[in-house]
């Protein structure tokens, strides 16, 4: 009876410690996502520009059509945006989804860096953790509980191809980054279609806008590096979304619901990710200024 009693008491201090321990790591990849955000807002200077139509003489008709919708004019020309949302998170397959309760709050410097803050309930579970870019470097860390790691993947050659798609994507939600001035190259591909590069050679990401005769975003798209398939092999496929409504924060037009998903345009698309914008902030913030968890 005496080692029955001891053999419980050791699993239950052994489950105590594993939780502990399984706690500090969350904190400690709670604290370097919190680090990365600092870093990305450092960086994140004062606009040198603002925005003017007339400077977009030289640029397609369709560049013009949507940087004069999504921008009003003298509006600072900052691609860095905090934004707050909620909405629905899907795990699993198109065929068998599980449902979460979304909220996150998201630091984007389209196009090249993010830290998405999440956290998720649904079916008894509750999950947090980070998604980003910083610095050219992945990573994708979640936890159930605070205690148990679900996924932590950081920095391979894979992971880091794979995230730089988000931000270019996300630039609809900093239209700034769209803008020639910074860098964004137009080609019309139809009357309410362009591709818009960011970068160059093999770190170059394009994305795939249709609009609206109005300028207003209708969906996005983009060739992803990614192993979300049956097969779990890294191949390009297309990440998308489509835009369901639109809202003016300071001065930026920006899709503010989207449903978005792996295989878009395809009969496999599984809009996993369904979120609402309820603030977006383009100020550079001090550091207090960030958006609390």
């Amino acid at each position: 009876m005496k080692i029955a009693l001891y053999l419980v008491g050791f699993a239950v201090v052994a489950l105590i410690l594993a939780g502990a321990l399984g706690h500090i790591r969350y904190r400690n990849n709670m604290a370097s996502a919190d680090a990365a955000w600092g870093a990305i807002s450092d960086r994140a200077g004062p606009a040198d520009l603002t925005f003017d139509p007339e400077a977009l003489e030289d640029q397609p008709e369709i560049a013009r059509r949507y940087l004069t919708h999504a921008i009003a004019p003298g509006t600072p020309l900052r691609p860095t945006v905090i934004l707050t949302m909620d909405g629905t998170f899907r795990l699993g397959t198109q065929d068998d989804p599980r449902e979460f309760e979304m909220h996150a709050r998201q630091l984007l410097s389209a196009p090249d860096e993010f830290v998405w803050v999440a956290r998720m309930d649904g079916g008894g579970m509750k999950i947090s953790g980070t998604d980003g870019l910083e610095g050219g470097h992945g990573w994708t860390r979640f936890w159930a509980f605070g205690v148990k790691s679900l996924v932590n993947v950081a920095a391979t050659e894979d992971i880091d191809r794979a995230a730089r798609a988000r931000p270019a994507l996300e630039a609809i939600w900093a239209p700034a980054a769209l803008h020639p001035a910074l860098g964004a190259r137009w080609q019309p591909i139809g009357p309410n279609r362009a591709d818009v590069t960011f970068g160059e050679g093999a770190d170059a990401v394009t994305i795939t806008l249709t609009l609206d005769a109005s300028g207003a975003v209708k969906s996005v798209v983009t060739q992803r590096w990614s192993n979300e398939n049956p097969e779990g092999t890294y191949r390009l496929q297309p990440f998308g979304a489509d835009v369901l409504d639109e809202h003016t924060f300071a001065g930026f037009t920006i899709p503010s619901k989207v449903s978005a998903g792996n295989h878009w345009g395809t009969p496999d698309f599984f809009p996993f990710f369904e979120v609402t914008i309820r603030d977006a902030f383009y100020a550079v913030p001090e550091p207090e200024e960030a958006p609390e968890d």
